[in-house]
């Protein structure tokens, strides 16, 4: 038996109608690192879209792991193709946090991990080891960059294998203080380069 709202089917057979199915996931562009300095997607370089063909944008992270210990990965945004990554972002964190020894845990806002309109990465996996099955995992999205009258807000998630051996999950949100358009964003650790990892970028529809 079928759901039918207002003379609309929502369900019929269990089955949700394709023609009320959105927010569709159409992949873009994989970056891979192999001990990387940066990792960036610019709008036209190499297959990026990063435009107004989507009004939200999702970046996943898989596994990423840093060559030095202990580092923070963060992102920055440009508003001429790469040129410069210097937009001011404000933002917040704050965490979860558990460790191996169940002799610790937390929950907290983070001050020094945000930012108050400045340009540098804003973190989003947070003091990651670099012992090699320590690594971090999560997801950014960013809403309507080509907007030309809004700021360019964000939220993000991870969850990161601490060197200090926590499972740390952190919850990131701001926004890119321009009304220019964003076409292009830098993944960086906080010092060291990015030993490897995934990360994939899908406009959601």
């Amino acid at each position: 038996m079928g759901l039918i709202s207002n003379g609309t089917t929502i369900f019929d057979a269990g089955a949700l109608d394709s023609g009320l199915a959105k927010g569709a996931m159409t992949f873009i562009k994989k970056l891979t690192a192999s001990s990387s300095a940066t990792l960036s997607f610019v709008h036209g370089a190499s297959g990026v879209v990063l435009d107004n063909t989507y009004k939200e944008y999702l970046f996943t992270f898989n596994n990423i792991h840093p060559e030095e210990d202990n580092r923070n990965f963060g992102f920055t945004l440009s508003i001429d193709g790469g040129s410069n990554y210097n937009v001011d972002k404000t933002t917040t964190l704050f965490f979860a946090y558990h460790d191996e020894g169940d002799s610790g845990t937390g929950l907290g806002y983070q001050a020094a991990k945000d930012l108050a309109e400045g340009a540098g990465n804003q973190m989003v996996l947070v003091e990651t080891g670099n012992d090699n099955d320590q690594s971090a995992s999560g997801h950014l999205r960013l809403f309507n960059p080509s907007s030309t009258t809004f700021v360019k807000h964000f939220t993000a998630e991870s969850n990161t294998y601490e060197a200090s051996n926590n499972s740390m999950h952190c919850f990131i949100a701001g926004y890119g203080n321009t009304t220019s358009a964003i076409n292009a964003i830098q993944f960086s650790m906080s010092s060291g380069n990015t030993d490897s990892g995934i990360i994939k970028l899908y406009g959601i529809s």
